[in-house]
């Protein structure tokens, strides 16, 4: 096998993890990825599809899988494997304890399919890297897995909510809109029904959650839209 074969078997199996990754790629998007042209796109699809791996296409979105398709495990280089067990390090102190626990299942079934010397190595890697960051370990809340579901399926969700600066605690039916870090929290943003506007949460404030069997329309703007807005609301 040529090196120009190697590349290109490297390139149909990257572009087939990509196929599983995103619900819909365009040819340009993959090219660009590539660093190829269009052109050689078109025809590393058709060398899928003629191998025959179930690849659609949706006129003028993109390609997709077959839904139910799925290609065998992913086998991780010894740098990526490292990583994701650094990645671990980092969100083991994370404070809140469903994401630590949705991870850790995580790394697990992804060192299941490392092979046997990488395995062994990351073990090795994991008993020494320390962070230092919540060294007591604080877990302030337990919702980010709950919320993150749904806000990907849209679905109403009522919190009882207390906050400190006027020592209230109410109850609020929101619509989760997206989710953001600090070093300290993790933020909501959502719309709440009873403001009728868009709020931050706090995770650790929450005493209460429950997602509601409802849904809601999705939101038209993009996360970076709703940052502007609010940029233009406290500079004015």
């Amino acid at each position: 096998m040529n090196d120009n074969d190697t590349k290109r078997l490297s390139r149909l199996t990257a572009i087939l993890t990509q196929l599983q990754t995103k619900r819909l790629i365009t040819a340009n998007q993959l090219a660009e990825k590539f660093s190829v042209s269009t052109r050689t796109i078109y025809r590393d699809i058709k060398a899928l599809e003629q191998a025959g791996v179930p690849i659609l296409t949706e006129e003028g979105k993109g390609y997709t899988l077959m839904e139910g398709y799925r290609i065998p495990p992913v086998m991780f280089t010894e740098s990526e494997a490292n990583a994701l067990i650094t990645a671990q390090k980092l969100i083991n102190k994370n404070k809140d304890a469903s994401f630590v626990k949705d991870y850790s299942e995580a790394i697990n079934k992804i060192k299941s399919v490392l092979r046997t010397n990488t395995k062994d190595k990351a073990n090795l890697l994991s008993d020494r890297v320390v962070c230092r960051q919540n060294t007591g370990v604080n877990r302030t809340s337990n919702f980010l897995s709950t919320l993150q579901l749904a806000l990907t399926n849209f679905n109403l969700v009522k919190i009882k909510y207390h906050s400190p600066d006027t020592n209230q605690t109410t109850e609020r039916t929101i619509e989760p809109f997206a989710i953001y870090s600090t070093q300290d929290n993790w933020i909501l943003i959502a719309f709440c029904l009873l403001r009728n506007d868009f709020r931050a949460f706090r995770l650790d404030r929450i005493q209460h959650l429950t997602t509601l069997n409802e849904q809601f329309e999705p939101h038209k703007m993009t996360l970076q839209e709703y940052f502007e807005i609010c940029k233009k609301k406290y500079s004015s």
